[in-house]
């Protein structure tokens, strides 16, 4: 996961619920993110702000447009929070985790479910910190990521 600024979001033409949003990750040019997010979080909390994206899923078409990564968010039925970065994050900070050293797969191999098999461990704990398997998401020298008003949510 990376930091990213997503520079511009506009509504998907031909779906009501997604997000069209072009997202600088600091690398030789801006990516294609889409999110479910349209109707949930309004257009202008998402236009030139900070946020976490899983950079190394395979891209995908949603509705005809690709997808070239996803941002991720602490959810309920009723609630959503982008995940909040630290104070003096820039594009291209990566994610880590003190409990698991080591470099992300450049590309997950959807064949091998490694996504799905990570997803389930991304949550926040009881004071909104987001974590893996309890372990911070840790922005190095700048500190540690959080959706403050979703304690105990699953991220995605």
């Amino acid at each position: 996961m990376k930091v990213g600024r997503i520079v511009d979001v506009k509504l998907h033409p031909d779906a009501d619920t997604l997000y069209v949003e072009t997202v600088d990750l600091a690398e030789d040019r801006p990516r294609t993110i889409l999110s479910g997010l349209a109707g949930r979080v309004p257009m202008e909390q998402m236009r030139d702000r900070l946020a976490l994206f899983a950079c190394n899923l395979k891209p995908a078409k949603m509705r005809g447009i690709l997808s070239e990564g996803m941002i991720m968010c602490a959810s309920s039925e009723s609630k959503i929070q982008i995940v909040e970065v630290p104070a003096g994050a820039v594009p291209g900070d990566i994610v880590t985790f003190s409990d698991y050293p080591g470099e992300p797969d450049k590309q997950l191999n959807p064949k091998k479910k490694i996504w799905e098999a990570v997803a389930p461990d991304l949550k926040t704990d009881e004071n909104g910190v987001a974590t893996y398997k309890g372990c911070p998401f840790t922005i190095a020298d700048k500190g540690i990521c959080k959706a403050p008003g979703c304690p105990n949510f699953p991220i995605k």
